[in-house]
């Protein structure tokens, strides 16, 4: 029996219902007529999958993290942290909305962190001014009444500033303990406590909703976006990219639909933040290793990277945001009508503003207004440009590979890229490159590992090898390389679904995206195409009568060494069929005597060079633009 007729048998008898004998007279028919006819070669016949737009990081299709604190009753508690400097008559209002709210009989504590004024050469009319200011403010802290729990009051002997404030304010004593942090300015719903009750329980301790990579949940009305958006310019033997502001110093706003009440951002909210134990406790050790090394937050193209050359250690949001964009994590947020929030911001005069800008939203009052939790899986995830994000999009077997193509793809074309036996930070640095050139259409295929999980976690599109070749396992593959015949079937399953398809090594960087443009402007009486140096393949979908089930065996069984692309090169000019080799106008790595050019479209090497050399000749030509952690030095939010 053919290989390719036992691979139709494993897929067809996968779907068909269990009838006693009659499928074994009908499998050994079909059998003897696939031998017969052997050299017409058919599709492989795939299970027809549902159209799926969201792609849910749950346990089912990815092995993540469970809560160990996953409780049917939880029993948690979660202290209410103000921090205030000066600014008595914002305390008062922040303080009695906070007494008005509803706690339906739970014990609540708040902690209030009183910020010392800053004594420097003053004169004694004004010290004994701030003086009087203070015990204004004590006075009315001591006689304010908090009848849901411990009120306790941290009055500093000096002044630490904002970011101290923040920073110091908690470090959790068990993975049941949550704060809710809000600074003097801020006014809180008299339902917001009902509602972070509900997230927590909804979002922590629900198995089917808990994810590891949530920070905490923000009630302020998100308002616009960090992530500045940029023109970008390579220039040749630089190390730097230039980035161009083309929206101005503030950012973008946010567009929202109606219908998402909760969704999840990576920006922080200061504005009424809930901050959930462990990633606080792992953002404090982060900060300290940073912090005590002397690693700034840098983060290009982002807002708030200015903000911090601007203010230094005045604010702490740089400092986190560094850490989020580092970890990939997100925080929720809510989207109510009418600009209405569960936490307004006064914007009172202050560290953040000069002078006093008014409430930024409207107070929710109304419980209608609130919905009932959506599942986790059900969410919209957004990075700091606000683009979409769909996590752990994995593909584990032929069902999956549909559905993931699909979403990937763009204008109809694809690009696959060979990740085996590389390093983690080439990889790393190869996915920089793909967001600075807006590079997005884009799958990667390796082996199993805890690196390829967090690359699909993260939001990449993934082909899990080892368990995608279960679904083979009636063929006995014997000979030949498994990652190839993966690459071979994935490609003959994006040209039958006409998906024009790049194959790339992962020993390549591409520098301008007409590496990949030029090869759509190419002539159509070619279906094939290599490129000359270093063999970069691009597959037009018109070719999928040629790229056949024994099309993929063959590519799988061949031979010798070379990048994909150069061994269906090969293959394709033995049998015949007509091939271009086009100038890929590269670069390749050596050990002297490489040079950058303005028209270089991409850079190669040699995998058997040494990684350092190849790190150091890359930094040389300024495409090395990951920092010493293997995270993009820069946020590159493209206009739309």
């Amino acid at each position: 029996m053919s290989r390719s007729a036992i691979l139709n048998e494993v897929l067809n008898l996968n779907m068909a219902p269990k009838r006693g004998f009659y499928p074994l007279v009908l499998i050994v028919s079909l059998s003897a007529l696939f031998i017969f006819s052997l050299h017409r070669y058919s599709s492989l016949p795939l299970p027809s999958s549902p159209p799926m737009t969201q792609f849910p990081l749950t346990n089912t299709n990815l092995n993540i993290l469970q809560n160990p604190n996953i409780q049917t009753s939880p029993n948690f508690s979660l202290t209410i942290k103000v921090l205030t400097y000066d600014r008595l008559p914002s305390l008062t209002r922040c303080l009695r909305s906070l007494a008005a709210a509803h706690y339906d009989n739970d014990k609540v504590n708040i902690h209030i962190f009183i910020d010392h004024f800053k004594v420097l050469d003053q004169k004694d009319e004004y010290l004994d001014q701030k003086l009087n200011e203070s015990r204004q403010i004590l006075d009315f802290v001591d006689g304010f009444e908090w009848r849901f729990g411990q009120k306790m009051v941290h009055y500093r002997t000096g002044n630490v500033g904002l970011q101290a404030q923040w920073l110091e304010a908690w470090w959790p004593a068990s993975d049941d303990e949550f704060a809710f942090v809000v600074e003097d300015d801020i006014e809180l719903s008299p339902l917001y406590y009902r509602f972070l009750r509900g997230l927590i329980v909804n979002y922590y301790y629900n198995a089917s909703n808990y994810s590891p990579w949530i920070y905490g949940a923000s009630l302020q009305r998100p308002r616009f976006v960090p992530g500045i958006s940029v023109a970008i310019k390579f220039v040749a033997e630089s190390e730097t990219i230039i980035v161009c502001n083309v929206t101005g110093k503030h950012g973008n706003k946010i567009h929202l639909d109606e219908d998402t009440q909760v969704f999840l951002y990576q920006l922080v909210g200061t504005w009424g933040q809930l901050l959930f134990p462990k990633p606080w406790k792992e953002f404090r050790l982060w900060y300290d290793i940073h912090k005590t090394k002397g690693i700034k937050p840098i983060l290009d193209g982002m807002v708030t990277t200015g903000w911090y050359k601007k203010m230094g250690d005045k604010i702490w949001t740089p400092w986190f945001i560094k850490f989020i964009h580092s970890r990939t994590y997100f925080n929720i947020y809510t989207n109510f009508p009418h600009e209405s929030a569960l936490s307004v911001s006064h914007r009172d005069a202050g560290v953040n503003y000069g002078k006093t800008a008014g409430p930024d939203s409207n107070l929710l009052k109304e419980t209608s207004q609130i919905s009932k939790f959506s599942p986790l899986r059900n969410l919209k995830w957004y990075d700091f440009c606000f683009q979409e994000v769909s996590p752990n999009r994995i593909v584990n077997n032929v069902h999956d590979l549909d559905p993931i193509l699909k979403s990937t793809q763009k204008s109809n074309t694809l690009i696959l890229v060979n990740i085996h036996r590389t390093s983690k930070m080439f990889i790393k640095n190869l996915l920089c490159h793909f967001e600075r050139l807006n590079v997005r259409n884009y799958v990667l295929v390796g082996p199993a590992s805890d690196f390829l999980f967090d690359l699909a976690r993260r939001g990449n599109p993934v082909i899990n090898v080892d368990r995608f070749l279960d679904d083979f396992k009636k063929l006995k593959l014997s000979n030949v390389k498994n990652e190839v015949f993966v690459m071979a079937y994935v490609v003959k399953k994006a040209l039958e679904m006409n998906y024009d398809t790049w194959v790339l090594d992962h020993d390549m960087i591409p520098v301008k995206p007409e590496l990949f443009f030029d090869f759509l402007k190419l002539g159509l009486s070619v279906d094939f195409y290599v490129g000359e140096r270093f063999g970069i393949l691009f597959a037009k979908s018109s070719g999928s009568e040629i790229w056949t089930d024994r099309f993929v065996y063959e590519i799988a069984g061949m031979g010798g060494e070379g990048s994909f692309g150069i061994l269906v090169g090969k293959l394709l000019e033995a049998k015949g069929v007509k091939l271009e080799r086009v100038n890929d106008e590269g670069v390749e790595v050596k050990d002297s005597g490489s040079l950058m050019k303005n028209e270089t479209k991409v850079v190669f090497w040699n995998s058997g060079l040494g990684l350092e050399l190849v790190r150091n000749r890359l930094e040389s030509f300024g495409l090395w633009i990951i920092d010493g952690e293997c995270n993009c030095k820069a946020v590159i939010c493209h206009s739309s």
